[in-house]
């Protein structure tokens, strides 16, 4: 059955070698383990639940889920071509789900290195390094979106009462807190931009951070920056502007906050977004724990 269902992908379907030689190699991967677990079984006769046993073994065996996807993907292929021939009287694996690609953690700096990066590096007080620490803190302490940041107007900011108004995807607004430390940076950075700076030609909006000509900041000049301080503090791979929302979202679970309160200070429309963060924070309490048990 095997041979005839390669021949169909070769000849009718005209897939490629390497797809051929995929499914080939999965098919007999399957047959050996059928034939290893009672060499009665044909791959004709077998239910569901020998798939499911042979993709647990595959999971034992340190499979990634997409590579056991791909291999059930080769398995509902042929099966599909042989209840059509009528080479099987049934198809075993039409109604099995592969399992779940686990998605990769966020990625976050820890306290240390934020401390780092905001206290023990030495900052002139220039504008170009005002702006840099004033965007650093200001997404480390309010979780924003390159582009929430980028489009922030002088208007947006509220003194009086701490707080952030923020335009977020689909254009749906929402408030955000911040500390005294931020407004004191804030204040600082507006009375050095107004000096160096002066008024940005948009005067319509008065973007709040601004380029050296006076014009809103990019998105990519706010990656550039964040980039060029992150890789002072951190080996992390990814240090993007991103990654200062991930440690601001972590950083507010660690020390108490609810998942509902993050959801809403991070614009996420559904809690289950959020909850990826208590995945992060259990890695990272695995991780104390091993390296502080004497028994771990």
């Amino acid at each position: 059955m095997i041979n005839q269902f390669l021949n169909y992908l070769r000849y009718e379907r005209n897939s490629s070698p390497q797809t051929a030689q995929t499914y080939e190699e999965a098919l007999e991967e399957f047959e050996s383990y059928i034939t290893f677990r009672d060499e009665g079984l044909s791959l004709g006769e077998i239910d569901t639940d020998v798939i499911r046993d042979w993709m647990e073994s595959l999971m034992d065996k340190g499979n990634s889920a997409s590579t056991i996807n791909k291999k059930l993907s080769a398995l509902r292929s042929f099966y599909r071509f042989a209840l059509k021939r009528k080479l099987v009287t049934h198809d075993p694996a039409h109604c099995i789900d592969g399992p779940k690609k686990s998605k990769p953690l966020p990625q976050f700096l820890r306290e240390g290195e934020m401390d780092r990066l905001l206290d023990d590096l030495e900052w002139d007080d220039n504008y170009n390094n005002v702006r840099a620490r004033t965007i650093l803190l200001l997404l480390y302490s309010t979780g924003l979106r390159r582009s929430e940041l980028v489009g922030l107007n002088d208007y947006d900011v509220d003194f009086s009462v701490n707080q952030l108004k923020v335009t977020g995807k689909r254009n749906k607004q929402r408030i955000i807190p911040f500390g005294d430390d931020l407004a004191r940076e804030l204040c600082h950075y507006i009375d050095v931009r107004d000096k160096e700076v002066g008024n940005s030609g948009e005067s319509s909006e008065h973007p709040l951070f601004l380029g050296s000509k006076g014009d809103r900041i990019t998105g990519e000049q706010v990656y550039i920056i964040v980039r060029k301080y992150l890789t002072a503090v951190t080996s992390l791979k990814k240090r993007s502007p991103h990654v200062l929302r991930h440690t601001f979202a972590t950083a507010m679970l660690n020390n108490g906050a609810g998942l509902e309160s993050i959801k809403d200070l991070l614009g996420h429309e559904s809690v289950s977004t959020t909850e990826i963060y208590t995945h992060t924070t259990f890695e990272q309490l695995k991780r104390v724990y091993k390296e502080a048990h004497p028994r771990a």
